[in-house]
C-alpha cells in the first residue's frame, strides 16, 4: 500500500502511543516485522518554541523508514509552523495528526479527540499541516466520535479527505469509551467504503487471528496495532504470517525475550540516559513478563530498578528461576 507517494513494505503498522513508542521500542518492532512506525505525539506549540524536551520525540532510528512523526494541537498557525519545523528537523516520510487521544488533559485543551467534535475545524487543522509539511504526506488518526450520541467519523473522514489528507486511521471506539469495550470493526468497514484514500484499521488486534479477522471484516488497507504489542513485539511477525496464510511462528523462549527487553532498555538509555530509561523500563519489562507463572517477585524488583546493572541482575534471576508455560 501507499501513503501518498510513500510505499509501505507491509500493511502492519505500530500505533503511536505516548510513553510507549519511543525510538527504542520502535526499533525493536521494526526488527520484528512492523512495516511502518509512528512516533509518540509531539506538541506543535512546543515545537514552535523549540522545546528541548519535544524535539527528541521526532528522532528516528537508523533505517527507520517509512515512518511518521505525530503532532497534536488545536491552533492552525501553530500546527502549520510545527509541521514545518518537524519536516525540517526530522527525516520522517509522513506527518500524522493526533485527533484521537482521549486523555482529559489533552481534550480539555481542545486537542486530540476534542478536535473531532468540530469536523470543519479539524479539516482546517489538516490543511494547515499540509501547508507546513513541505510536501510530505499528511495522515490523521481519529475515533468514532465523542460518545455514542455523536458518531461523526464518516463526516470527519470525508472532510479530511477533501482537505488533502493522504490516509486515515480509525480507532473504532469513542472518546468516552477510552480503551474499554469492544472496537466497532463494522465502523471501519463503513469508513473504508466511503473514502478513496487508504484506511488503517485500529482496535483490538491482540493475536494473529485478530489481524486476519479485522482485515477480512473491514477491507482496510492497513492494520495499526497498539496495546497488543505491549511486551510482545513478535506479534508483528505472527500477524504477517497469518495474513499471508503461512505457518505462524512461535514466540521465542523466555530467555530470548528477556534479552530483547534488555536490548530495548539499553537502546533507550543511549537516547535518554540511564535514569530515565530505567524508570520507563519498569512498565516495559513487566509487560514482557505477562503470563509467566510466579513472576510477581521479579516484577516487584523491576518496579524499583534505577540502573542498567540492576536490570542485568534481575534478568539473570529470571532466566534461572522462571519458566515459560509455552516451553
Amino acid at each position: 500500500m501507499k501513503i501518498g507517494n510513500v510505499v509501505l513494505p507491509s500493511p502492519l503498522a505500530l500505533a503511536p502511543m505516548a510513553g510507549v513508542t519511543d525510538l527504542a521500542f520502535r526499533s525493536i518492532c521494526r526488527e520484528l516485522g512492523a512495516g511502518y512506525t509512528v512516533t509518540e505525539m509531539a506538541s506543535a506549540k512546543a515545537l514552535c518554541y523549540q522545546g528541548k524536551k519535544t524535539l527528541p520525540l521526532l528522532d528516528l532510528g537508523k533505517g527507520e523508514h517509512p515512518a511518521a512523526i505525530q503532532l497534536f494541537g488545536c491552533e492552525e498557525e501553530a500546527m502549520e509552523r510545527g509541521a514545518a519545523i518537524a519536516a525540517e528537523y526530522s527525516l520522517c516520510d509522513v506527518i500524522d495528526i493526533n485527533m484521537g487521544c482521549p486523555v482529559p488533559k489533552i481534550c480539555n485543551n481542545g486537542e486530540g479527540s476534542a478536535l473531532a467534535r468540530d469536523p470543519e475545524k479539524a479539516a482546517r487543522i489538516a490543511a494547515a499541516v499540509i501547508r507546513g509539511g513541505g510536501g510530505k504526506p499528511v495522515t490523521v488518526k481519529f475515533r468514532l466520535g465523542w460518545d455514542k450520541g455523536s458518531l461523526n467519523y464518516l463526516e470527519l473522514g470525508k472532510r479530511l479527505q477533501d482537505a488533502g489528507v493522504a490516509a486515515v486511521t480509525l480507532h473504532a471506539r469513542t472518546r468516552t469509551q477510552m480503551y474499554s469495550g469492544r472496537a466497532d470493526w463494522d465502523a471501519i468497514k463503513a469508513l473504508k467504503a466511503s473514502l478513496s484514500i487508504p484506511v488503517f484499521a485500529n482496535g483490538d488486534v491482540f493475536s494473529p487471528k485478530d489481524a486476519v479477522d479485522i482485515q477480512t471484516r473491514t477491507g482496510a488497507d492497513g492494520i495499526m496495532i497498539g496495546r497488543g504489542v505491549f511486551g510482545n513485539p513478535w506479534l508483528f511477525q505472527q500477524c504477517a504470517a497469518a495474513l499471508k496464510g503461512e505457518p505462524i511462528p512461535d514466540r521465542p523462549p523466555l530467555a530470548q525475550r528477556c534479552d530483547t527487553v534488555v536490548k530495548q532498555i539499553r537502546l533507550a538509555a543511549e537516547q535518554k540516559g540511564e535514569r530515565i530509561a530505567c524508570l520507563e523500563a519498569r512498565k516495559h519489562y513487566a509487560w514482557y513478563l505477562k503470563g509467566i507463572p510466579y513472576a510477581g517477585y521479579y516484577k516487584e524488583k523491576i518496579s524499583q530498578v534505577e540502573t542498567l546493572e540492576q536490570i542485568e541482575e534481575i534478568t539473570k534471576g529470571i532466566k534461572r528461576d522462571l519458566k515459560d508455560p509455552e516451553e
